[in-house]
């Protein structure tokens, strides 16, 4: 048994409704307990953090750090890993390379050296989940997880259009449970398959897919209905129909109401809040405040933003349409590739000018939504990592929602049409504290339904960021004085002083059984690589988080 004890930190904690409060924080074998009552109670080690801001380890809900899009971007951009720094070699690390899509190793200490102890790349074949647990397994210090592809899945759209619900949600729950994933990922529903199969698209959430006859909107309502009635600890997460295009907000808003009051997560909500014209790119601007409305009315949904930060970066998706267009668009080099039978992707490098209008106005709608967005408990932080920008740019993020004047000089730089296409030069909100703590933290791990994170009331993981505070917003979150993790000092004043493995994080819904030799005999029929219960190392699996209940 190790105690820890952090004295005299500020803490904030807003789950438990702890806001800026001067206390003690003690912890047992890597949880949060209660402060001991016994007066001669003694901790192993205790730290003087007066004066420190002391928030829960941050929580990434949405970023792409595996898997095979990721791998071929890596090799795709050798130009963008020889103009970043790599990560050395130490007593406590391994060396790696950074830039926009960094290696396993280097993503690890990045994450934790920014104060983030937990992770989830957003999709994943389900092919591809032996390999993406080894990159994982491979992906130091933080808990991680991966949402599974579905919303092209062949089999998935046939029982759709056979209409048999109860061999869906078998279906899904044994996908789940095969691949080790923890939730469910819907990427432009419908659209990939046709994508693949005409090189058309799915622009409309009411036109069929070919060959299966069921439409977007059938996919969106029928997956998050099961999603809901499983009760999953996430719900359907979905990346809309139509990213990226002018007018997009239209199909967003189509996308909320399809769900007809199931849960719903609409990821990198950014890219699908556009107005304009499809044909036309100089009609580009914002419909955040439209969309807001309807987010703020209905407590069902909830988003992450996508936030575009200008510079270099690439773009990778599961939206195999979606990498075409922007290889059209950019005329940059372009990677696609299929997942037979269930995904599909596209990846092209792009760079971010704070001289283009359009780029300009990216900016500008992922702050929008922060700071329209009345309710922080459903806006979780993102840039999409890397396709909005890398996971670093958080701090920067943090201080362009926290200093209003910060934001207003970098809008004096931009466009100045930008003034007449979106609100964000009249928003004076500025984010406190506690409200960065719900977005990057508290909110995330909510809206997931992990109720060992993003808290630091007893029985929470012990991850925990401690700040110094500075009048530089930027640099007091781009330079976390301690990061802890599982009651342990991973990172002391930006030096890594320990290496752990971290937790891999899925679900095990249950299924009915008699479905299985069913849905195994059409593996059999129609895949050339045979899919199988992955065999994990149950030594691995450190925890193995069940469906909680409602």
């Amino acid at each position: 048994m190790t105690r820890l004890l952090l004295r005299n930190g500020t803490i904030y904690d807003p789950a438990n409704n702890i806001d800026g409060e001067v206390r003690d924080l003690w912890v047992e074998d890597g949880r949060v307990i209660e402060t001991p009552t016994d007066p001669a109670a003694r901790a192993d080690r205790t730290l003087d953090v007066t004066g420190m801001v002391v928030m829960p380890g941050g929580v990434d809900m949405h970023c792409h750090i595996a898997g095979p899009k990721v791998n071929a971007a890596r090799k795709m951009r050798p130009e963008d890993k020889r103009n970043a720094e790599p990560v050395r070699r130490t007593p406590h690390t391994r060396s790696g390379t950074v830039g926009s899509v960094p290696s396993t190793f280097a993503t690890g200490y990045l994450y934790a050296g920014l104060g983030y102890t937990t992770a989830f790349d957003a999709a994943v074949p389900p092919l591809a989940a032996r390999h993406v647990h080894e990159e994982l397994h491979d992906t130091p210090i933080i808990d991680k997880g991966f949402y599974v592809l579905m919303g092209n899945n062949h089999y998935i759209l046939k029982q759709i259009a056979a209409n048999e619900p109860e061999r869906l949600r078998a279906y899904v729950a044994w996908l789940l449970s095969a691949a080790k994933g923890y939730a469910v990922k819907l990427v432009n529903p419908g659209g990939v398959e046709v994508w693949k199969s005409t090189g058309g698209n799915a622009s409309q959430l009411d036109v069929p897919v070919t060959h299966f006859g069921v439409s977007p909107r059938q996919i969106l309502s029928e997956v998050s209905r099961t999603v809901t009635e499983m009760n999953l600890p996430h719900s359907v997460h979905i990346h809309c129909n139509n990213l990226g295009m002018p007018g997009n907000w239209r199909t967003t808003l189509d996308t909320m109401q399809a769900l007809e009051g199931s849960r719903g997560h609409l990821t990198h909500i950014q890219f699908h809040s556009y107005d304009g014209d499809p044909d036309d790119q100089g009609t580009f601007g914002s419909r955040v405040p439209e969309l807001v409305d309807y987010v703020n009315s209905h407590t069902n949904l909830t988003v992450d933003v996508g936030q575009v930060m200008f510079g270099e970066t690439t773009s990778m998706t599961g939206d195999g349409p979606l990498g075409y267009f922007l290889h059209k668009v950019m005329g940059r080099k372009w990677f696609s590739a299929d997942t037979e039978m269930e995904a599909g992707c596209g990846i092209v490098p792009i760079t971010y000018r704070n001289k283009s209008l359009v780029h300009a106005l990216q900016w500008a709608i992922g702050l929008e939504w922060y700071l329209l967005m009345q309710d922080p408990w459903r806006i979780a932080m993102s840039t999409d990592h890397p396709n909005g920008g890398s996971f670093l740019a958080y701090p920067e993020i943090i201080a362009l929602l926290m200093d209003r004047s910060r934001r207003q000089d970098l809008i004096n730089t931009l466009p100045p049409a930008l003034r007449e296409r979106c609100t964000l030069p009249d928003l004076t909100r500025e984010y406190t504290l506690q409200e960065i703590a719900i977005i990057t933290r508290a909110a995330p791990a909510r809206i997931l339904g992990l109720k060992h994170k993003g808290h630091l009331g007893p029985g929470a993981d012990a991850d925990l960021t401690l700040y110094q505070p500075e009048d530089d917003i930027q640099r007091m979150f781009e330079l976390p004085r301690y990061v802890i993790r599982r009651g342990e000092v991973i990172v002391d004043d930006g030096e890594l002083k320990a290496d752990h493995e971290g937790r891999l994080l899925h679900v095990a819904p249950s299924y009915d059984e008699a479905c299985v030799p069913d849905i195994q005999q059409w593996f059999e029929e129609n895949y050339t690589i045979r899919f199988r219960n992955y065999p994990v190392d149950e030594s691995y699996l450190h925890e193995h988080l069940v469906v909680p209940s409602s």
